[in-house]
Order: structure tokens, then C-alpha cells, then sequence
């Protein structure tokens, strides 16, 4: 008998990627604050629960997408979380939460016998409506195997990186600072193409087929900052978390990150500004703003 999935956290890539996990045919319930953000599930009859116990009670896997440590934290650990359900066994972490987080949410779940497991995921909100997101996951083999068909309802890549705790936390921000770093700096070399006489297009077709071809090339440009649209999906604050997070794995590490401070210095100063909950997309306006040009 399969069993019964929770989904928690309907946000901009919650809501779809729970939406595939109902479409593929599975059982879900699903929680979330907002009213709106179940509604679509309440018209489809898709049990909603009334608090994190509530859906740990009715289901034995549940998937997480919330925005922050200190939420996720709060809604697992916290009163009337997850953890006081009697149902859950499985917790599948799909936020981007670094290593530290994942081995204390281990620890804190491991006390009452439920599993955890890390699978973030990458692609941005079309890739979870799609069904095309990248995969990366860590924790036992056994739960792998067994929820593989379900992770596969929204992602294409799946990617197992071991049985260590938060082995895929890291992997996951190694990508986020990757594309932190190239919305900057594709920004930068599009409004020096633009303001020496290049059409946009011109450079995305030329680019995207060569060795300069990155997500912001693909996505980001053609398709929220050149039509004005800025539209992409996750905004400025979500990114600086993971660019944060991605600092202090990499500090932890010993690792030189010069490029990936100045990143989150031209990030933070976005925040300063009171961008936070702009999309990400419009990082692209500081370098604009800057070089006197805009890239259309």
C-alpha cells in the first residue's frame, strides 16, 4: 500500500511541485499559513491539515519547502509542529538549509525514530511547474530508494550524494552561489554589449552556444529582464540567505571565497536599499542603474 504524503510549505516552488506530486496520482495532504495557498488544493479535495501535528498525523513522508531555518525549525520542532505527530517516519528536507541545520534536524528527529533526508532542489519555479528540477539528496539509501518515484514527480535529475547529513545541503549551495555570482556578472556584460550597440538577443543567441552560456543566459535574461517582465519567481532575500549560508559552509572549510564575498556585498546592498522583496531578477537593475543603460 503506498503511503500517504504531506506537503508543507505552499510557496513559489512548494505549490508546484506538490501540485505534481497530486497529479501524478499520489495521496497527498498538504499545510500551509496562507488561505490562498491551499485553496487550489481544497478545490481538487486535497485534505489540508490544520497545523504541522495535524498533517504528521495523517502522513508518513512529508516534504518541506519553507523560506527559513528559523521557520522550518519552529513548524518541525516547534509546539503543535511535526515532530508531536504520530503518523510521519520520513521528513524530506527540500529547502536550502546548509550542513549544520541538516545534522541538527537529524539529530532532533532521529530522537523519536522518524528519518531525515536532504533533497533541495534547483531550477527556479518553471522547472518545479515543469517537472524538470535537479534533485540533490543525502541521508539513508533505503530512503532514497524509497521515495525516488516520488522526488521524480517533480525532478528530472536526481542526484544521491551519500548517506552524511547534509552532504547535499552543501552540493546545493555550491549552485546557489554559482548562480548568485552569474546574475552579477551576466548583468555586467550584457549592459557593455547593450551600451556599445549590441541587440540583447544577439548576445543571448551567441553566448548561450558558447563557453560563457550559464543559468541568467538561459532563463533570467530573455525571459524577466529583457521583456521588463522581472518576473522569475524567488526574490532578493531568498538568495541572499543561500549566498549567507554558502559563506559560512565555505568558512567552515577553509576554503578562499574572494569572488563569493563580493557577491553577497553587492547582494546585501540591494537589501539596504529595501529590495529584499523584489525578485532576483532585478539585481539586474543595479548594474543598469550604474552603467547608465538598461538591457531591452
Amino acid at each position: 500500500m503506498n503511503p500517504t504524503l504531506g506537503y508543507l510549505g505552499l510557496g513559489n516552488m512548494g505549490q508546484p511541485m506538490a501540485t505534481r506530486l497530486v497529479d501524478a496520482g499520489h495521496t497527498v495532504v498538504v499545510r500551509d499559513i496562507n488561505e490562498a495557498a491551499v485553496k487550489p488544493f481544497m478545490e481538487r479535495q486535497v485534505k489540508v491539515a490544520a497545523s504541522g501535528k495535524d498533517l504528521a498525523d495523517n502522513a508518513e513522508i512529508i516534504v518541506c519547502s519553507l523560506p527559513s531555518n528559523k521557520i522550518i525549525r519552529e513548524a518541525v520542532l516547534g509546539a503543535d509542529g511535526l515532530i508531536e505527530g504520530s503518523k510521519m517516519r520520513v521528513f524530506v528536507n527540500a529547502c536550502t538549509t546548509g550542513s549544520p541545520f541538516a545534522e541538527e534536524m537529524n539529530q532532533a528527529l532521529a530522537a523519536r525514530g522518524i528519518a531525515y533526508f536532504d533533497a533541495p532542489i534547483s531550477g527556479g519555479p518553471s522547472g518545479a511547474r515543469d517537472g524538470t528540477l535537479s534533485v540533490m539528496t543525502s541521508g539513508p539509501r533505503e530512503i532514497h530508494d524509497e521515495i525516488e518515484p516520488y522526488l521524480r514527480a517533480y525532478g528530472t535529475t536526481l542526484v544521491y550524494c551519500g548517506e552524511k547529513p547534509g552532504l547535499a545541503q552543501v552540493l546545493k549551495l555550491a549552485n546557489n552561489m554559482l548562480f548568485a555570482t552569474n546574475i552579477l556578472v551576466t548583468s555586467e556584460v550584457m549592459a557593455m554589449g547593450v551600451k556599445a550597440g549590441l541587440d540583447p538577443e544577439t548576445m543571448i543567441t551567441a553566448i548561450s552556444a558558447g563557453s560563457g552560456r550559464n543559468s541568467t543566459i538561459d532563463m533570467i535574461m530573455p525571459r524577466s529582464v529583457i521583456p521588463r517582465t522581472f518576473d522569475f519567481g524567488a526574490t532578493i532575500e531568498i538568495i541572499m540567505k543561500d549566498v549567507h549560508l554558502a559563506l559560512e559552509e565555505g568558512e567552515a572549510q577553509g576554503v578562499p571565497q574572494l569572488v563569493s564575498q563580493q557577491t553577497r556585498q553587492l547582494i546585501q546592498l540591494a537589501v539596504h536599499r529595501g529590495w529584499a522583496q523584489k525578485d532576483l531578477s532585478e539585481l539586474a537593475k543595479l548594474v543598469e542603474e550604474w552603467s547608465g543603460t538598461e538591457i531591452k
